[in-house]
């Protein structure tokens, strides 16, 4: 039934996020529409930045979502980021599962990075 889809982020900045998202994310730019829409790519994971006009949420609000990024190992991809000037929000959350680090795009939208933890070898 469904082709595709994606996770849009709404920008205020059109070439702020073009630059965060493909430069110092490293994301992919799959396609762009002008300076109103486009679609950077990681491996499973497509975002839609949009340019906000004041249609649909606002950039940066407390809207219920956040867009998490799989890494192999957090600790590099954390200092990598920080190099890039990637400013995150407390300390890594570890539990069983998996290790957290959280922060946001240019205009305070929430994204965060996870590292899924191996499955405990059973006896």
């Amino acid at each position: 039934m469904f082709t595709g889809g994606n996770a849009t982020i709404m920008v205020r900045d059109f070439e702020r996020a073009i630059h965060f998202y493909t430069e110092v994310l490293g994301l992919d730019l799959l396609y762009r529409a002008g300076d109103e829409w486009a679609e950077v790519r990681t491996d499973g994971l497509t975002l839609g930045l949009h340019l906000w006009r004041g249609h649909g949420p606002a950039p940066g609000a407390a809207s219920g979502i956040s867009i998490g990024l799989g890494v192999r190992s957090i600790e590099p991809a954390i200092a990598e980021l920080k190099q890039r000037g990637i400013e995150f929000r407390g300390q890594v959350q570890d539990n069983d599962n998996v290790k957290l680090a959280f922060f946001g795009d240019p205009d305070g939208n929430p994204l965060y990075l996870c590292e899924v933890k191996p499955a405990p070898a059973h006896s």
